[in-house]
């Protein structure tokens, strides 16, 4: 007997007259608008655009949304395509059931056509955005606690999660308590987002980097929670598809940092490590200042290479040299500084 557990929520929808409000559905949008708005202040602080965040989100949401979905649905066929299953469920994304590969994939495309309408880097958008969406991903993952889904083996910990009748896997149907798999998530979740900022303020990794790490750092992470499930998954070679998915990201994400490991574009020494004024080069401001500031640089470097430009003798004769001037041709100069009016040559001019 579990002394000790977390209880399941009582109900997990709430009707606003015919419209349900389903707790699923707010946990993914309350992860959106921490998204964004995190996001938001993050480009800014770099010179971007906060605005553009949002128009950019209306390309890359939707485009996530459908892509978990397809990721989903194409992943476990059989939930709906199989005899006796109501393939229509498959549009039934408010109970559950999104592929965060698939999201973050189709997202991505959406994310670049908005990044190409407001001739933004999708590299550098990724990086502003990184901590933002595994922190969105943690708020999320409290969706599954309201669908009693994403949950793993029977347990008998302090902490292991009661799961109703009607929610439990049909091989342990006595089993009342698992491994709350979707807390070890959410959990990891938040410890890459406070990683990714340190990581940000310490070494500032850019051009694509910072996400790079945060999509190694989630895949490393995901391998232990997949390990604790136990509920439907496909398999192929002893591991369950999510696995095999997780591993070849977490290897393309260490191949992309090691291929870029030497490549420019890292923040200098000495600039402002903070998370949320640290300066990428690659933004439309900074690129607008550091272009003024190497035209400023060429402007000195020209004008003392000028200046120490050696001269030519024969341009500038020696004064001792120079046939003296006549005054008759230039009356306008001083008769007391000519070499008639010096008592020297009035004295010759008295001899002769």
């Amino acid at each position: 007997m579990t002394l000790a557990y977390l209880p399941s929520p009582s109900q997990g929808v709430w009707h606003l007259g015919p419209f349900p409000i389903r707790a699923y559905a707010l946990c993914i949008l309350l992860g959106i608008v921490v998204a964004v708005m995190w996001t938001g202040k993050r480009w800014a602080a770099r010179g971007g655009v906060r605005e553009d965040v949002v128009d950019i989100a209306i390309w890359a949401v939707p485009f996530g949304l459908v892509g978990g979905r397809l990721y989903h649905v194409i992943t476990d066929p059989e939930l709906y395509f199989k005899s006796g299953e109501d393939p229509i469920k498959a549009f039934y994304i408010w109970d559950g059931g999104l592929g965060i590969w698939g999201a973050v994939a189709l997202g991505g495309v959406g994310a670049w056509i908005g990044c190409r309408r407001k001739g933004i880097k999708l590299a550098d958008f990724a990086d502003a955005m990184a901590p933002a969406l595994i922190l969105a991903q943690a708020i999320g993952r409290w969706g599954n606690y309201f669908n009693q889904e994403l949950y793993g083996r029977p347990s008998g910990l302090p902490w292991a999660i009661r799961i109703d009748p009607a929610h439990r896997p049909p091989n342990t149907p006595d089993a009342a308590f698992y491994q709350p798999t979707f807390l070890y998530e959410s959990i990891w979740d938040a410890a890459v987002a406070l990683l990714l900022v340190w990581i940000d303020r310490k070494w500032h990794p850019n051009r694509g980097r910072l996400f790079a790490i945060y999509v190694a750092a989630y895949t490393a992470g995901r391998s232990v929670v997949e390990a604790l499930r136990d509920d439907h998954a496909n398999r192929f070679g002893g591991l369950r598809l999510n696995d095999w998915v997780s591993l070849i990201v977490f290897l393309g994400a260490l191949a992309y940092l090691w291929l870029r490991r030497d490549r420019p574009g890292m923040v200098t020494a000495g600039a402002n490590t903070s998370d949320d004024t640290a300066t990428v080069l690659d933004t439309p401001q900074a690129l607008s200042d550091a272009n003024a500031e190497e035209a400023d640089a060429a402007d000195t470097a020209d004008t003392t290479a000028a200046e120490d430009t050696p001269t030519d003798p024969d341009d500038h004769p020696d004064p001792e040299e120079s046939p003296e001037e006549d005054p008759k041709e230039n009356p306008e100069k001083d008769p007391a500084e000519t070499p008639a009016s010096t008592p020297a040559a009035r004295d010759r001019e008295a001899d002769e």
